[in-house]
């Protein structure tokens, strides 16, 4: 029979042991005070080509960082288990500061565990705090979207038919900006392009996501991307069928050797590296932290052999564009009911609330949020 071991069972079985094991863990937390040690904690597998191992990629990066020791924990659900596992790292290896990096990780469980640690940082990726939520807990978050315009500028100029896909989990306004974002890039550059997009319902489900990504293909499609957990399944679809792809959450290069153009990551190596230099110098950790391309929160994924040359260049250029600040929604802008979402003259900022509260598809777009 096989045998595992997670952190979160050697705690519920260091609690009802002995008590000499008991106070020995006791000691040995106190014993790494002194020291810097984080946790993380991850929903899937570190290895997923995705949300979760774009934190890993982060965390392996934040383990070569002097007098820092990192500890992980992968496949932890959404449940009292990862209280079981935040607690497991503060006691038996003697955390500082733990990143709890799932949606659903949040409330009640971090926020209960913040309050019942108050000499440890706790840190969610999600803009989740707010005021009245324990004072040593907040959050941290990464504008993808700017990437995804960046995405969207290269696949307007790789693709033939003109016809890009959009496999996408659920219709919220981080998703529709991501969609949106990608649209205008595409349509800057090429007022040709469209963008047919199919919503999963799921942020995992890898049946739909390859039914989706052949449908889209099947639509003439030649370009496909995503907002799914994992794009592991989308990536690898679309480059069996002969199809080019851009990347989410992380690298997905080497699923694609020949048709893959860029991708969309997040950069959480700049956020971790920020908080362990302000934690060892004796600071205190900002409650909400986010940011884009202008502070290296947020990257594109090295080009491909998708890409073509006049894609690289325009590209670089909206990376610039994107570093300065240089707003992706100006007026006029409809939406694809045309409906005036933007008037002429207008233009919103790439940190403008008003992205984070988008609930509509843009022209150009084919595909419906309801």
């Amino acid at each position: 029979m096989s045998f595992t071991l997670s952190r979160r069972t050697l705690l519920k079985s260091a609690a009802i042991g002995s008590l000499g094991l008991t106070t020995g863990l006791m000691t040995s937390r106190a014993a790494r005070a002194d020291g810097l040690t984080i946790g993380l904690i991850y929903v899937g597998p570190r290895d997923d080509y995705g949300w979760n191992q774009a934190h890993a990629v982060a965390a392996k990066a934040l383990a070569q960082v002097p007098g820092v020791k990192v500890v992980e924990e992968e496949n932890v659900p959404e449940t009292v288990a990862v209280s079981k596992t935040m607690e497991s790292m503060i006691e038996l290896d003697g955390a500082n500061l733990i990143f709890a990096t799932s949606f659903g990780y949040y409330s009640p469980f971090m926020v209960d565990e913040a309050k019942k640690y108050p000499d440890v940082q706790f840190r969610h990726a999600a803009p989740l705090w707010k005021e009245g939520d324990p004072k040593n807990a907040g959050s941290y978050f990464g504008y993808l979207d700017q990437a995804h315009y960046i995405n969207g500028v290269a696949a307007g100029l790789s693709t033939k038919s003109n016809k890009l896909g959009f496999v996408a989990a659920k219709p919220i306004s981080s998703v529709l900006s991501n969609i949106n974002s990608f649209t205008i890039g595409a349509r800057k550059v090429n007022p040709n392009a469209t963008v047919q997009v199919i919503f999963t319902g799921e942020w995992s489900m890898p049946v739909r996501e390859a039914e989706a990504t052949n449908a889209l293909i099947d639509a003439g499609c030649d370009v496909i991307t995503c907002h799914v957990d994992s794009p592991k399944t989308v990536i690898q679809n679309a480059e069996a069928k002969g199809a080019k792809t851009c990347g989410h959450n992380a690298s997905q290069a080497d699923l694609a050797p020949k048709g893959f153009i860029t991708g969309a990551e997040y950069k959480w190596e700049t956020i971790y590296k920020q908080f362990a230099d302000t934690l060892a110098k004796g600071g205190t950790l900002p409650n909400f932290i986010s940011g884009g391309y202008d502070v290296d929160f947020v990257q594109n994924t090295p080009y491909g052999a998708g890409a073509t040359p006049e894609a690289i260049a325009a590209a670089d250029a909206a990376k610039a564009d994107i570093k300065a600040k240089k707003a992706i929604y100006v007026g006029p802008l409809k939406d694809n009911k045309g409906n005036e979402v933007i008037a002429a003259g207008v233009e919103h900022a790439p940190y403008d609330p008003w992205i984070d509260n988008i609930g509509f598809l843009v022209e150009g777009v084919s595909g419906s949020i309801t």
